[in-house]
């Protein structure tokens, strides 16, 4: 699960740079920065799993911030706009959508691996 630690930093470090990204692109709405607060979160989630005592902890709080993530980024996508989107915004979406799946589908691979791997031992 070591390697998980690095991958929720890695994941951390891409949304910080899309809320980044988006906000110097834009620089009209403080929204642009959501998928920065998702990474820095994921950044310190990923630094403390490095720790063995708080490992399984540390992961589990990381995949939950991403699901958050996930959802709160592909509901607004799915419901019909009110008025016209700006180009950047959804791309920021969905790149925030797709980020965060495939972080929690590697995490529960991970975590299904540590079960099976407990079991075995």
């Amino acid at each position: 699960m070591t390697g998980m630690a690095s991958t929720t930093i890695v994941f951390g470090i891409l949304l910080t740079m899309l809320g980044l990204v988006g906000y110097a692109m834009t620089r009209t709405s403080m929204t642009a920065l959501i998928p920065s607060l998702f990474g820095l979160l994921l950044l310190i989630l990923g630094y403390l799993a490095r720790s063995e005592s708080i490992r399984k902890h540390a992961m589990h709080a990381a995949a939950m911030v991403a699901l958050v993530g996930l959802v709160g980024a592909l509901f607004p996508l799915l419901r019909t706009p009110s008025g016209p989107r700006a180009a950047m915004a959804i791309f920021s979406q969905v790149a925030m959508v797709v980020l965060t799946a495939v972080f929690v589908a590697l995490c529960v691979r991970s975590f299904i691996a540590a079960r099976r791997a407990r079991r075995s031992a």
